[in-house]
């Protein structure tokens, strides 16, 4: 990989960069970012040493692998007049959440070698977690590049894209059920007389130093959770509690809840760009 250019500048965009430069998958040099915010370009630039365009145009034609990272409502319009220059040699990778590949494609020259990606907002501390799938005409050589450049970021997984969805539901909202449990544990040691400040470390540094314990051992978490429950203990009084809430069937039901959300917004997606027709 030679050079990398951003297609958007948000905040995935930053966490993806900030790795890259800090791994050294890329040169700082060899890295450019596009936006319509000439201010957050200004930001990047000076906080990491990236070359920074407002030109999309010169952007395509000049890197190597082209990050899509716009939002999925403008990434028809930002394709559809820009799309056809990208060489047909240039890897396109997209972050643009519920975008098919079969949509991108088509606003593509012939032949485009694409990526689709789902990472999630944990990627901006370094700690995120990717799901990467190939298009039809990527080569495992361009699903190396992909992971190379997400586990900049964290941890990648390479998978179908009709498993995406599933993916979304779990590990792109998956934070958001983390940051709920992390709020409900500090109010609870709140209730029980800590303060506020001590009781939101304590929650979040045990919640960051079990996903841990279980990354770093590969011990399955029941396994993990029975040496933390001794008989007649404290924690097994505790989960008894979580198990009459149905804390199980909560989380289950929002992966899947959100897992259907994201599938129909995809729909909603490919018939916005007209790969499927809608139904009457």
């Amino acid at each position: 990989m030679k050079t990398i250019g951003f297609l958007g500048a948000g905040n995935m965009a930053g966490a993806l960069i900030k790795g890259l430069v800090h791994s050294g998958v890329f040169a700082k040099e060899n890295i450019v970012a596009s936006d319509v915010k000439a201010e957050r370009l200004k930001q990047l630039h000076s906080l990491h040493g990236i070359r920074v365009t407002q030109d999309n145009h010169a952007l395509v034609r000049e890197c190597d692998v082209v990050v899509l990272a716009v939002k999925p409502q403008v990434i028809d319009k930002v394709l559809t007049t820009i799309g056809g220059e990208i060489p047909r040699e240039t890897l396109v990778v997209s972050v643009a959440a519920g975008v098919p590949i079969e949509a991108i494609e088509s606003r593509l020259p012939p032949h485009a070698r694409v990526i689709r990606t789902m990472p999630n907002t944990p990627a901006t501390a370094l700690a995120g977690a990717t799901a990467i799938a190939g298009g039809t005409h990527a080569t495992e050589s361009d699903i190396e590049k992909a992971r190379e450049i997400f586990e900049a970021v964290g941890r990648v997984v390479v998978l179908d894209e009709g498993l995406l969805d599933a993916v979304t539901g779990l590990s792109g909202s998956g934070p958001a059920y983390v940051f709920l449990i992390i709020e409900a544990l500090a109010d609870g040691g709140v209730k029980m007389g800590l303060h506020r400040d001590t009781a939101l470390l304590l929650a979040a540094q045990t919640v960051y130093g079990s996903a841990k314990l279980l990354l770093e051992t590969g011990e399955h978490p029941g396994r993990l959770k029975d040496m933390v429950t001794s008989p007649g203990g404290t924690a097994i009084a505790g989960l008894h509690t979580l198990e009459s809430g149905a804390i199980r069937k909560t989380l289950i039901d929002a992966v899947e809840t959100a897992t259907l959300r994201a599938a129909a917004l995809g729909i909603e997606m490919a018939v916005k760009m007209g790969i499927v027709k809608r139904k009457e």
